[in-house]
């Protein structure tokens, strides 16, 4: 047997089969010896065992799983089933007051060898079809535990993948963000470079968990808008709405950032009058995050795509029908607005 699945199922099987023999046989008005509970019960139900492991361990293995001729396991279950028969008739023959009687000694009940064959081929199918059906059980959760497991490590792979590609892509564009403040030689370059380290440090060691606290992951996300104000000299022009429950909550790590990091790429940042609107609220276990751009005609990023992409394909994977994506994509403003089942 191949798993523990396997061993348990045939093992509560055998527990009924005993239970049930001992229940019969402690009801029984007939009071029976060791020898002859050995008789009717050990080497009867030796050949029963025996038949129930070669059809579940042998023959269904080779011959129907292995996809070979099924008429070579026909032929042998039913040779498997006539030995069977043969060697009950054999232990009726040499023990026929056992075998063959039945009842209390004043009202002893005698069975024919007929009779008894017919028994001992029905009870000899018996043993045939439940371990077969037993094996086939088996054998198909066995598979769907394997398919399960694939299918996890599939999702796995892809979300690491995944991952892998939010990092570097989020690197590439903040190191130029800084090159742009070194090349104009900025005070704000060592800043910049600072709170890049901060932000790097917990996507490189806090988001590796599966879950990270909500309260980190906006803390997250308004780190980065403090990164990208020290692009422009006067700073950018940014609402953070933050309320609700924030603190308690859980989320998949760097879910967010790829919605504000597409409106600094592709919106203007410093107009005043029509700033980046970032809005957060968490209430009785649902998130409700927007943010809404006004659009840049000339901020246009060669590579896009990647971030939104990204993050839609990781939201079907981790929250399958527990979110909402909405994408407003105006003449002049382009608007995401995410529901989360936290």
């Amino acid at each position: 047997m191949k798993s523990k699945g396997e061993i348990i199922l045939n093992s509560i099987f055998w527990l009924m089969i005993v239970a049930i023999i001992a229940t019969g046989v402690g009801v029984s008005s007939t009071k029976l010896n060791w020898f002859e509970l050995c008789v009717e019960f050990g080497f009867y139900g030796l050949i029963n065992v025996s038949l129930y492991f070669i059809n579940y361990l042998i023959l269904i293995p080779n011959f129907i799983q292995r996809k070979q001729k099924s008429w070579l396991y026909l032929v042998s279950i039913l040779s498997l089933i006539i030995v069977t028969v043969v060697l009950k008739l054999g232990i009726a023959v040499l023990y026929p007051e056992i075998m063959l009687e039945y009842g209390p000694p004043e009202k002893r009940t005698h069975t024919s060898y007929n009779s008894f064959m017919f028994q001992s081929l029905f009870s000899s199918g018996f043993f045939i079809v439940i371990s077969t059906l037993l094996k086939f059980a088996a054998d198909w959760f066995s598979n769907e535990r394997i398919q399960r497991k694939l299918q996890n490590e599939k999702k796995d792979m892809e979300l690491q993948f995944l991952k892998s590609q939010l990092n570097p892509h989020f690197l590439f564009n903040s190191l130029n963000n800084i090159y742009s403040l070194a090349y104009q030689k900025s005070e704000k370059t060592a800043d910049a470079i600072l709170k890049l380290s901060e932000i790097m440090r917990y996507m490189i060691y806090e988001s590796n968990d599966s879950w990270v606290d909500l309260s980190k992951e906006v803390e997250y996300v308004t780190s980065f808008v403090e990164l990208q104000k020290l692009r422009f000299k006067d700073g950018a022009a940014v609402n953070i709405n933050i309320t609700g429950e924030i603190d308690g909550q859980k989320i998949v790590p760097l879910i967010l950032i790829s919605f504000v990091e597409n409106a600094f790429k592709h919106g203007v940042a410093n107009d005043i009058n029509d700033p980046i609107k970032i809005n957060i609220i968490a209430n009785q276990k649902i998130l409700h995050f927007s943010v809404t751009n006004k659009k840049s005609k000339t901020n246009k990023d060669a590579m896009g795509g990647v971030g939104l992409n990204n993050v839609e394909r990781r939201l079907q994977l981790l929250y399958p029908d527990r979110y909402k994506l909405n994408i407003v994509n105006s003449a002049t403003h382009y608007t995401t607005e995410l529901m989360l089942d936290l």
